[in-house]
């Protein structure tokens, strides 16, 4: 069943550590890992890849570290998966057309119909809302504290 990785749910976590610094903070990457006890080399990965996709700043000198970009925050749920971690979606068939199954598939209409309002839902939920920073349809922050 659809599922996160071990690198998305380290994103997550180093965003919400990010986003409860003080605006002008800078935090290393050490300071995130130790607090969440990720392993470092996994979590400066990630870290990279959330600034190639403009999630965070880097911050260069003695005092560099990361901060976080609060435009990024606004980004919906679906495309920061996307980008964590590549195309999704509920069945293969819907990424790529190479299913032998798929002229006979009696499955694929309804399958369709359940991948398309997951997506939809996952449209609707901002990264503010995950990470705690907005009122969400639920009524309280997906996450409190800084675990998953």
């Amino acid at each position: 069943m659809f599922k996160l990785t071990r690198k998305t749910e380290y994103a997550l976590l180093a965003l919400h550590e990010l986003s409860v610094s003080a605006e002008a903070d800078v935090t290393k990457v050490r300071e995130i890992a130790e607090h969440n006890q990720i392993p470092f080399p996994v979590l400066a990965k990630v870290m990279q890849r959330l600034a190639r996709h403009n999630y965070i700043e880097p911050i260069q000198g003695a005092r560099g570290g990361y901060q976080l970009h609060e435009q990024a925050m606004t980004t919906n749920m679906w495309q920061f998966l996307e980008e964590m971690e590549g195309p999704q979606g509920l069945a293969d068939c819907f990424m790529e057309a190479s299913c032998e199954q798929l002229e006979f598939c009696s499955i694929r209409s309804p399958l369709h119909e359940l991948d398309r309002s997951i997506r939809q839902f996952f449209y609707g939920v901002k990264l503010n809302d995950v990470l705690g920073r907005t009122s969400n349809s639920f009524g309280a922050p997906f996450i409190s504290g800084t675990s998953l």
